[in-house]
């Protein structure tokens, strides 16, 4: 009978949680809170000791994620490095250059190159960075503001499948993970996928006849020193050291940001090497601080997430389905609750969704992986107005919340629906 009630509680403190998440609430003290509530009802029930959950939950979780949050460091400096090179504006630039006197098909280019960009690079200060190029250049073709941020931010988005900094973020959660080729057929389909929506997104919504011929504004508009052609390859070092030769994410971190500053002309002494290294370096550290609190926090939850699955099972056993072509239509369906951080986004709810379902073992990772992965980039990075780029992006082009959800949800749904089903074919047949 202690179980059930227990259950019960811990079902009502999770649907509470849900609804502090979708309201705005501060995630990281969130999950802070619910992981001790969460701990002393564990303990309260006979599944965790205080000694174990000293040592498990609350000093175990935080370095437990340690290897990660050194990931995202790196990744993010690399992005700085981008930035700061002239890398992504040149890379802008000549594709802007590519579009010629054809504004449809700049704007489909823009957005396949910002994809590509971010594949590698990572960070609200390089997504910042790379709009104040973009968003100006479309919206002087004339897209129309709403579907210029949407565009450019689920363009950002559809870099994310590939990303090494995001997927070392979520291998915290699925220990043992890999970034192999089992799973990047699925994340190069899924990119390419969100990439396909976004181009039939412009050519639907687009009025060919509002677009105007700016190019050399377009291009003049573009602030920055032109870095040399053979440096235009650099964001794509990262994603192919580690797919091809096997690297791991640090060490091709290290060699395209060096690769990038010395090709560039940017160390030519020493005392160069320190300023702009000191200088990208801390950049980067202040742009994924906030993430940073938030990561540490995130794996306590997930922790205690795993004994507190005993009570559960207990009261959802039998509700929960185990057929894996169920519970991908059921994801495609439901997509949208990615949004608001709700219970279908890990950066949300969705971690301690995430965290149930794993400690009752129902699914392998090898399918929760992907399928909780497609809402948290689609719905969450890429249309949630909660999103901290996002909200900036809605800022910068003065476009109503509105507007933007109006802009971009469904065709996120669109996304979400397709790479659910891709799910399924690829990992839930098996």
């Amino acid at each position: 009978m202690l179980d059930i009630i227990i259950g019960i509680i811990l079902l009502a403190s999770f649907i509470g949680f849900t609804v502090y998440a979708v309201k705005g609430g501060n995630l990281m003290i969130g999950f802070l809170v619910m992981s001790i509530f969460w701990t002393a009802l564990a303990i309260i029930g006979g599944q965790l000791t205080w000694a174990d959950a000293q040592v498990k939950i609350f000093q175990g979780g935080p370095e437990s994620w340690g290897a990660t949050a050194v990931v995202v460091i790196f990744g993010s400096w690399f992005g700085q490095v981008l930035v700061k090179t002239g890398i992504a504006a040149t890379i802008i630039r000549k594709t802007v250059e590519l579009g010629g006197d054809k504004p449809l098909v700049t704007t489909v280019l823009l957005c396949i190159v910002t994809g590509l960009i971010f594949t590698s690079t990572f960070g609200a200060g390089a997504v910042v960075a790379v709009g104040v190029i973009v968003l100006p250049i479309l919206l002087s073709l004339g897209v129309p503001k709403p579907l210029a941020v949407s565009a450019y931010l689920m363009s950002v988005g559809s870099g994310m499948y590939v990303n090494l900094v995001l997927f070392k973020q979520m291998q915290g959660i699925f220990e043992g993970f890999q970034y192999d080729s089992n799973y990047l057929k699925f994340g190069f389909a899924a990119m390419a996928v969100q990439l396909a929506v976004i181009v039939v997104m412009i050519a639907v919504r687009l009025n060919k006849k509002a677009l105007v011929h700016s190019w050399a504004a377009s291009t003049g508009s573009i602030e920055g020193a032109e870095a040399p052609w053979f440096s235009l390859i650099t964001p794509l070092i990262p994603v192919v050291l580690a797919i091809v030769f096997g690297w791991q994410p640090i060490p091709a971190f290290i060699v395209a940001a060096f690769y990038a500053l010395f090709v560039c002309g940017k160390i030519k002494s020493y005392k160069d090497c320190e300023q702009i290294v000191t200088k990208t370096f801390y950049d980067g550290v202040v742009d994924v601080a906030s993430l940073l609190g938030f990561l540490f926090i995130l794996p306590m939850f997930n922790k205690i997430a795993g004994p507190c699955s005993y009570f559960f099972e207990k009261i959802l056993g039998g509700v929960i389905p185990t057929n894996a072509l169920f519970l991908c239509i059921l994801f495609a369906i439901i997509a949208p609750l990615g949004l608001f951080r709700g219970p279908l986004t890990v950066f949300g709810a969705g971690a301690a969704v995430l965290g149930i379902l794993n400690g009752m073992g129902i699914y392998s990772a090898v399918l929760l992986f992907p399928l909780i992965y497609t809402p948290t980039i689609t719905m969450n990075i890429s249309c949630c107005p909660t999103q901290s780029w996002n909200l900036w992006a809605i800022n910068y082009a003065k476009v109503s919340t509105k507007e933007f959800l109006t802009s971009g949800v469904l065709w996120g749904w669109i996304i979400c629906a397709v790479n659910s089903l891709i799910v399924y074919f690829m990992y839930g047949m098996h």
